[in-house]
């Protein structure tokens, strides 16, 4: 008797309960599982970012992305060391702590994370499923658990979205202070004045998020339609591919190069020890010992230089060759080692030159560099002076690139020379990037190198002449153009039409190195 009602009574308390939770989403619009195609490109689509756009909800790999690019790798440790407690912790009060670790004490103008770092994470995170979505919509609204900070520059520069509300963070004398706003509720507030002052029309306002945010119970108020996906159908998601990429992600900063789990964060740490001590040693192989000897023992250690030939290419000029020839190498730009790995392949000295590099790195390299004004007249005498003295390597994209494009060449390397000879080279990394915009560029190799089996691939095409294409004479523009085509074609890389002042503006907010700078085509 008492077994039959204790059943009736867990089943009375299953259906209201039930009952609740049916009504709490259903007190601001109807609910459905996928919003009609057909009708969103006439409504307004407010969008939970981490709910329904995402495919994880886990917040955690970027604020400690926060943490190591803004703060360094002690407040990334601080905040590995939190994480058991964070886990613990409810959603809101997990958010507050993680800000607090990741902010607290930040200049405000100097935060470029979230412009410059976060985007390229955010975009491998874009399920397919939920970008289509958001893109069908007449006009989107984002909002995010995250700080604006960290999410305005992906949503509103990558995605096109119209309008974002995100958590607001208290500033101090130009710092952040870790603190947020006080309530998720002045998110709903603020869609609501959206709303009332006719930024968005009210007629087709629909919420599409998650069933596990918290979010909607503030904002999807305002929807005459609601649409929730679970986090099991998330997982089911597909990754957004780059070619459907809104906008091509070009440009990227930052020193880490995977999404930090709190398992590969604590890889880093782990391997920090040990990777420090190996990229010291392989910086004492390089400049110690004839490339004879370094390369193999370099391959022993991990790094791996492969010299790619094929149909199409050519071998580079043996040792030895006649002591008048001088060649003149140009070549796309990835990391400040690239003039270093094609004298390796060619297994003799040659010269680089830059625009601008450490004295620190200067003073370590085994080969000679030297440095360019941006004065083209100047440029062009000693770039011809020291192609007489020597074999020469220049970098006509003027800074480097990360991503599967080439910036625009520089014609200048036309006119010092009747004939050069193309390099393409390729790098791989799996911990840490090679190259930045900050202040601490001089770290750039040491970084490249702490990886535990970072990779260059070099491959010489042949020799072609800067007077003429096909037999038609051109100009030294048309020359580079058509180079930068060729290299391109060969490592299967987009050719833009940015240059280095178009990467510096974007993720550092200078223009790098401005002063004699030479005219853009």
């Amino acid at each position: 008797m008492i077994s039959k009602a204790l059943l009736e009574s867990l089943y009375l308390f299953y259906r209201f309960m039930l009952k609740r939770l049916r009504n709490s989403y259903t007190t601001y619009g109807r609910t459905h599982k996928y919003p009609p195609p057909e009708k969103l490109s006439t409504q307004t689509i407010v969008c939970d970012m981490e709910g329904a756009l995402l495919r994880t909800s886990s917040t955690f790999p970027y604020f400690m992305l926060v943490a190591l690019e803004a703060g360094g790798f002690l407040r990334g440790l601080l905040l590995l060391a939190l994480y058991p407690l964070i886990s613990c912790l409810s959603r809101e009060l997990a958010l507050r702590l993680m800000v607090l670790v990741c902010f607290l004490g930040v200049r405000k103008e100097s935060f470029r994370v979230g412009r410059a770092v976060l985007p390229k994470f955010f975009l491998e995170d874009v399920g397919l499923e939920g970008f289509e979505v958001l893109r069908r919509g007449g006009r989107r609204v984002c909002v995010s658990s995250m700080p604006t900070a960290m999410v305005e520059g992906f949503l509103k520069e990558y995605l096109n979205v119209e309008v974002v509300l995100g958590r607001e963070l208290k500033v101090v004398g130009g710092y952040y202070t870790g603190l947020m706003e006080e309530s998720e509720v002045k998110a709903g507030l603020a869609l609501e004045e959206l709303l009332a002052g006719g930024r968005v029309t009210e007629d087709g306002v629909v919420g599409f998020g998650g069933y596990s945010s918290s979010l909607h119970q503030h904002l999807f108020t305002c929807c005459k339609d609601v649409y929730l996906v679970s986090e099991v159908e998330k997982r089911r998601w597909q990754q957004l591919p780059r070619s459907r990429y809104p906008k091509p992600l070009v440009f990227h900063d930052g020193r880490i190069a995977f999404r930090p789990t709190p398992m590969s964060t604590l890889c880093i740490y782990l391997w920090l020890p040990l990777g420090f001590p190996l990229a010291v040693a392989r910086v004492l192989l390089f400049i110690c010992l004839p490339y004879a000897l370094s390369v193999p023992l370099l391959a022993a250690l991990g790094m791996r230089n492969r010299f790619v030939t094929s149909s199409s290419t050519a071998h580079p000029k043996a040792d030895g060759g006649s002591p008048g020839s001088r060649q003149l190498y140009i070549s796309n730009h990835r990391t400040l080692l690239d003039p270093l790995c094609i004298a390796a392949v060619l297994r003799r000295n040659v010269t680089a030159t830059t625009y601008s590099v450490s004295p620190i790195n200067e003073w370590i390299s085994p080969i000679r560099t030297i440095r360019l004004t941006r004065n083209r007249e100047e440029d062009r005498r000693r770039m011809k002076k020291l192609l007489e003295e020597g074999d020469l390597v220049v970098c006509p994209e003027g800074t480097t690139c990360r991503e599967p494009y080439l910036l625009r060449f520089s014609p200048l390397f036309a006119e010092v020379s009747q004939e050069v000879v193309p390099v393409a080279l390729e790098t791989s990394v799996t911990m840490f990037y090679g190259t930045s915009t900050s202040k601490f560029k001089y770290l750039d190799p040491l970084y490249f190198l702490m990886n535990p089996s970072p990779c260059y691939e070099v491959e010489f095409m042949g020799e072609v002449a800067t007077r003429s294409i096909d037999g038609k004479e051109c100009s030294s523009y048309e020359i580079a153009n058509h180079l930068q085509g060729q290299i391109g074609r060969l490592l299967g890389f987009e050719c833009t039409n940015l240059t280095r002042k178009d990467k510096y503006l974007m993720l550092a907010g200078t223009e790098g190195i401005v002063e004699g700078d030479s005219k853009r085509r």
